[in-house]
C-alpha cells in the first residue's frame, strides 16, 4: 500500500468518525493535521506607528533581550522607540514590496506555505497549510486558533530558523505553548527541531552557490557565510548557536570541496553596547576591501526567507562598504526563499516530521 492509499484510508476512518455522533450533537470539525509555517516577523507598514509596534513586540520579548527590565524598559521606552522606527522605516522602505503593500519576508513566506500546499496535496485533504510570524501579523495565536477551527486535531509547528538560538527557535515554541494554554480543546502538537545539519538543508545551500556563482562575470576571491548574531553572554549561558553556524559551514564548504580559507564564518545585526558574536560582517567586508581583496559574495545561511537583515543590510550596505573601501566585485547569494530548492528541501522535512501522521 503506497502513502496515498494508507493516507485516504486513514482519512476515511476519521470522516467516519466524526459521523458517528449522536443525535443533536452539534456538528465539529475534526481529523486533519496542520502544517504552521513560522517566521520572524514583519511590521505592517513602514510608517511610524507601524515601526513602533513591531519593535516594541520584538524588543519586549526576554528571549532577545535578556537584561532585566529596570534597565533595559527605560533604554528602550526612552530612547530606542522615539528613535529607531522612524530610521527602520526608511530601511524596510528600501526593500518593501509596493505591489502588495507588504515585506519581502511576508510575501515569500506565504508563497512558501503555498507552494508546500502544492507539493504535498497528494496526502490528500487531511492536512492544512499555514503560516504566521512570531512578532506582527499573522500571529501565531491566530494562526493556531484558525487551524483549530478548520478540524486540526494535530499541529506540526515549524520555526523557520535552520540554527537553534533561544532568540529565534525556543521564542516560537514558547508562544505556541502560550497560546494553547488559553486554549480548552488543545490540539496535539510537534514542533521542527533545528535542520543546520540536514543533508537536504546543506545540498541547497551549496548548489544555490554553485548556481549563483555560475552566473557571476567574476570568480569571487572569499564567501563570507553572514549569520544573524547573538550576544556573546548567550553562548557563553548554552545557547548552541554558534555551534550550529559553525557545523552549517563545516558542512557546505566540504560539499563544495573548498579550502577553509574559501568560505568564512562572520556574524551580522549586532544591536546595542554588549559583545555580540564575532567577526563581525561589516568590519569583515571592509577589512576584506582595505587589505586588496577585489571580488567578494556573502550567502546568509540562518535565513530561510530573505527579509531587511539580507536585502538591505548585506545586498545593500555590506556592498556599499565593500566598494566604498577599494572593493570591485560584491554579489549577495539569495536565500532558498520558495524556489524549487528551498521548497524541496521544506517539503523534505516536512514529510519526515509528519511520519506517524500521516
Amino acid at each position: 500500500m503506497n502513502v496515498i492509499e494508507k493516507t485516504s484510508d486513514t482519512q476515511r476512518a476519521r470522516e467516519m468518525r466524526a459521523q458517528h455522533l449522536p443525535a443533536g450533537h452539534p456538528p465539529v470539525k475534526a481529523g486533519r493535521i496542520g502544517v504552521l509555517l513560522v517566521n520572524l516577523g514583519t511590521p505592517d507598514g513602514t510608517d511610524y506607528r507601524s515601526m513602533r509596534r513591531y519593535l516594541e513586540e520584538f524588543l519586549t520579548d526576554k528571549r532577545v533581550i535578556e537584561w532585566p527590565k529596570a534597565i533595559w524598559y527605560p533604554i528602550l521606552y526612552g530612547i530606542v522607540l522615539n528613535t529607531r522606527p522612524k530610521k527602520s522605516g526608511k530601511a524596510y522602505e528600501e526593500i518593501w514590496n509596493r505591489e502588495l503593500d507588504e515585506s519581502p519576508l511576508r510575501t515569500i513566506t506565504r508563497g512558501q506555505s503555498d507552494k508546500l500546499a502544492e507539493r504535498l496535496g497528494g496526502l490528500g485533504e487531511t492536512l492544512v497549510f499555514d503560516w504566521a510570524m512570531r512578532y506582527g501579523n499573522p500571529s501565531i495565536a491566530s494562526r493556531i486558533e484558525r487551524m483549530q477551527a478548520q478540524g486540526c486535531e494535530r499541529i506540526l509547528v515549524f520555526p523557520l530558523y535552520p540554527q537553534y538560538s533561544a532568540s529565534t527557535t525556543a521564542t516560537v515554541n514558547d508562544t505556541v505553548f502560550r497560546a494553547l494554554m488559553k486554549m480548552r480543546w488543545q490540539p496535539a502538537v510537534r514542533t521542527v527541531p533545528p535542520y543546520h545539519d540536514e543533508p537536504a538543508y546543506i545540498d541547497a545551500i551549496a548548489r544555490s552557490i554553485e548556481a549563483k556563482l555560475g552566473e557571476l562575470d567574476f570568480e569571487p576571491e572569499i564567501v563570507l557565510a553572514s549569520y544573524h548574531g547573538i550576544p556573546q553572554s548567550y553562548f557563553r549561558n548554552g545557547d548552541p548557536y554558534h555551534c550550529h553556524c559553525q557545523k552549517t559551514t563545516r558542512l557546505v564548504r566540504e560539499r563544495l570541496g573548498w579550502p577553509e580559507e574559501k568560505l568564512k564564518v562572520t556574524f551580522q545585526s549586532r544591536f546595542g553596547p554588549e559583545e555580540w558574536l564575532q567577526p563581525y560582517t561589516d568590519k569583515t567586508v571592509e577589512e576584506l576591501a582595505k587589505s586588496g581583496v577585489k571580488r567578494i559574495a556573502v550567502i546568509n545561511p540562518g535565513f530561510a526567507s530573505d527579509c531587511l537583515e539580507t536585502l538591505e543590510e548585506i545586498a545593500g550596505e555590506a556592498g556599499e562598504i565593500f566598494h566604498e573601501n577599494g572593493g570591485e566585485h560584491f554579489a549577495h547569494i539569495p536565500c532558498l526563499n520558495d524556489s524549487e530548492l528551498g521548497m524541496s528541501l521544506l517539503e523534505t522535512i516536512v514529510r519526515r516530521e509528519l511520519s506517524g501522521w500521516v
